[in-house]
């Protein structure tokens, strides 16, 4: 120091130190921490008796949040009773909240300090009313180790955020808080607990707000990992805490209602029917058009409904925000339960719940210029003539089988598809195979995909394949007096309704696997889905509805929540009801 002239108080120094006090923490070899003079100071505070006092302990409290995993969901309870407006009420929630943020920075984890020359990680999360992220490194000792916790509130719009936006939203942020020391680092991975931030980057359908965060993470050079929540611990603790958790039966509701609803407003035509729905004098502020067919519109729970015709099913309208009617349409025929159909049955399915003008148009547009769509599917070429077999009178009376191979090998070994199609509701079942499978393993997947569910079919239609022309089973077919209608060996004139299913079917696969191929077999369940709660043009209906008399729900199309039941009372009258 004496030879490059540097000055130094020699009682502010301390040397031969394991740890000192520096802004508030404590550094040390091992880390940093929380001062504990500040936490004895925080964990000795005496319950607030007004929103003054409370301001004081939240504004030493938020200096140390650094050190707490979920501080902005802790602290919500509190903040909530400083609003404007608010009645100043110290709840058991409050008091809750109170204890539990003592006891985390009395709890707080030492956290590393940055290597610049060592990767990072993150780790991000959302939950309805917070979102979080941490930061973490692993040390030299091959631990990994927290350097820092962020977390806030979520802003009352982005409360109205889909899970998927906010999840987004979450990683946004993360890179916000850490970007100094991410910002042209060497690759590093963000872990959300959320599966489709995956894909985020490559979807072909964007929202303005979307492409806006997807430009601004260009500037990072990172890669998205998935982990399930219960194994993500880390993620979840940033937005919740177990002891917050109410013991409550759940229903589920699509996250499409609140948006819609809270969209309505900025629609002007549609404020103005709502308006005039429950205040009839304010009809002659509508146009001539609106007057006319005000009767078939009709609102519940917030929900403006639009019945098309008479007989039909009144339906939700949609307000005229292209993203928001761009999210039906991607949940209609983007995700694999949609299975990237046609536009004939992408509108079906979205015009069974959803009604807006000239919806037919947007769904004509929006898969035509789907890019994988037009990556993916072949162009159409004409069918051969085929001989049509008589109609069923009965589901699963007839069944037609048949097999697709020269798929990519899954972990399995996997690489054909046994399909078995109902004949007449054209309802499928789907089952992975191996190129070596023969006639027993044909025939338990026989038992455990059609049989199980729907008993034994009267006539099979299927093509000349050896394994099942073996012995096997024809001694199978004979035994229970089943009827075999021979297909022909080298064209499969009675056969077609299953090669027609197969081509659809593997465009689906293609469309739905286009980033991981050897994952298809993973994904034959939502696959089958999309194929059989999609309006075949033949029956005019859905072969879930024609097997079944009832539509799925999915969801696109869960009802709003007051319609899913009266919760724990009606369970309790009705478990009474039936003692």
């Amino acid at each position: 120091m004496r030879e490059n002239h540097l000055y130094a108080n020699i009682n502010k120094c301390i040397f031969g130190a394991e740890e000192f006090p520096f802004l508030g923490c404590i550094l040390g070899k091992d880390g940093v921490r929380a001062d504990p003079e500040k936490v004895c100071a925080i964990a000795q505070w005496p319950v607030p008796d007004s929103q003054k006092d409370l301001r004081k302990w939240l504004g030493l409290a938020n200096y140390l949040h650094k050190y707490c995993a979920n501080y902005a969901e802790m602290t919500r309870p509190l903040t909530n009773i400083l609003k404007k407006d608010a009645v100043w009420s110290w709840t058991s929630e409050a008091q809750q909240a109170f204890d539990a943020i003592k006891n985390s920075l009395q709890s707080a984890p030492i956290l590393a300090l940055p290597d610049e020359d060592r990767p990072f990680s993150v780790v991000c999360d959302a939950s309805d009313f917070a979102i979080g992220c941490a930061l973490l490194q692993v040390d030299a000792e091959g631990r990994e180790r927290v350097v820092s916790f962020q977390s806030r509130q979520l802003k009352a719009a982005e409360k109205n955020y889909p899970v998927h936006d906010k999840e987004l939203l979450a990683m946004k942020y993360a890179l916000v808080k850490f970007r100094v020391h991410l910002l042209g680092q060497k690759p590093f991975v963000i872990y959300p607990d959320h599966a489709s931030l995956r894909t985020a980057t490559s979807s072909p359908h964007l929202s303005q707000r979307m492409a806006r965060w997807l430009s601004f993470f260009a500037e990072y050079n990172f890669t998205v990992e998935y982990k399930l929540g219960k194994q993500n611990v880390l993620a979840d603790a940033l937005s919740r805490r177990p002891d917050y958790e109410l013991a409550h039966q759940a229903y589920l509701e699509s996250p499409l209602y609140e948006l819609i609803r809270g969209e309505y407003a900025d629609d002007d035509d549609l404020a103005g029917l709502e308006e005039a729905l429950r205040a009839p004098n304010k009809a002659v502020e509508l146009t001539a058009r609106q007057r006319s067919r005000l009767h078939r519109y009709s609102v519940v729970e917030g929900l403006l409904y639009y019945q098309v015709d008479g007989g039909d099913e009144p339906r939700i309208v949609v307000p005229n925000d292209e993203d928001l009617r761009h999210r039906g349409l991607y949940e209609a025929h983007d995700t694999p339960l949609s299975g990237h159909l046609g536009r004939e049955k992408t509108y079906t399915s979205v015009a069974r719940n959803f009604w807006w003008p000239h919806m037919y148009k947007w769904v004509r547009k929006y898969v035509q210029t789907c890019e994988t769509c037009q990556c993916v599917k072949p162009a159409p070429s004409a069918p051969a003539p085929l001989m049509s077999l008589p109609v069923p009178a009965d589901c699963w009376r007839s069944v037609s089988m048949e097999f697709i191979f020269e798929l990519p090998a899954d972990a399995r070994g996997h690489t054909g598809i046994l399909v078995f199609v109902c004949r007449l509701s054209k309802m499928v079942r789907l089952a992975a195979v191996r190129k070596s499978v023969a006639a027993p393993q044909a025939a338990q997947l026989f038992v455990d995909n059609v049989f199980r569910h729907h008993g034994l079919p009267e006539a099979f239609v299927r093509d000349s394949d050896p394994r099942f022309v073996s012995h096997f089973w024809q001694h199978l077919f004979r035994l229970l007096g089943t009827r075999l209608d021979m297909s022909t060996a080298d064209h499969s004139q009675t056969d077609g309704e299953t090669e027609q299913v197969n081509r659809v079917l593997e465009d689906v696969l293609r469309s739905v696997c286009a980033a991981e191929p050897s994952k298809w077999s993973t994904l034959l369940p939502q696959v089958a889905v999309a194929l059989n709660n999609a309006v075949h043009s033949s029956t005019g209906f859905t072969p879930f509805y024609v097997n079944g008399l009832r539509h799925p729900r999915t969801p696109l199309t869960l009802p709003p929540a007051s319609n899913l039941g009266g919760g724990e009372d009606n369970a309790e009258d009705q478990g009474a009801s039936k003692a």
